[in-house]
């Protein structure tokens, strides 16, 4: 009697085959659809791009590497939105490119960040951390309160994300350098922190 499942698992070629097509049929089964709901292709009511200040502190969000040590992703966990708030949903970041989920939480998810703390708070805590929270691990970033904006290249930013879909206008990519020319870096990252979460009520 011949065994097909045994001849499968000898060949190396068949079993590698195989195994492409159902992780394939599987990926499909679960990705396409969701290519086709409203609530994950559509933004969530109030979510608005970002500002030029706060492209140029997201910008410097992910230079500095923030993304290594802070999601912004909340699972629908009760332990989770206890802490952090409401779940994420994927209207909150259809205009994201990358999207900065995460997945490590050295320190904490920053999701529902923005209007949680004062600007001062932000800027104590990014010059020292320690300053606000005496466990923190987190490096002090004080370079950013002299580093200073010249906007050379924002509007070109803007102009890329409108190319995503991202609803810029005209007047939006036209006044994006003098909006962000002169303001430092620590100044835009404050900026876009406050502006994380904030769509969702």
């Amino acid at each position: 009697m011949t065994n097909h499942h045994e001849k499968i698992e000898k060949s190396a070629g068949w079993l590698g085959i195989l195994t492409v097509v159902a992780i394939s049929f599987g990926t499909l089964v679960e990705i396409t659809p969701l290519m086709f709901l409203k609530e994950t292709t559509e933004p969530v009511d109030g979510l608005k791009p970002y500002t030029a200040l706060q492209m140029e502190g997201r910008d410097v969000f992910i230079r500095e590497g923030c993304t290594n040590c802070h999601s912004q992703m909340i699972r629908p966990f009760r332990h989770e939105v206890e802490r952090y708030g409401h779940y994420s949903v994927a209207g909150e970041s259809v205009w994201e490119h990358p999207f900065l989920w995460g997945s490590k939480r050295t320190g904490p998810d920053l999701a529902r960040v923005g209007g949680r703390y004062s600007d001062d708070w932000h800027h104590a805590h990014l010059m020292n951390p320690r300053d606000v929270v005496s466990q923190s691990n987190m490096p002090g970033y004080p370079w950013l309160d002299t580093a200073i904006l010249d906007g050379k290249l924002t509007a070109k930013k803007l102009e890329t994300f409108r190319s995503f879909g991202v609803p810029y206008t005209d007047d939006d990519i036209a006044g994006a350098e003098a909006a962000v020319k002169g303001k430092t870096e620590m100044q835009a990252l404050i900026a876009y922190l406050q502006s994380l979460g904030t769509a969702l009520k």
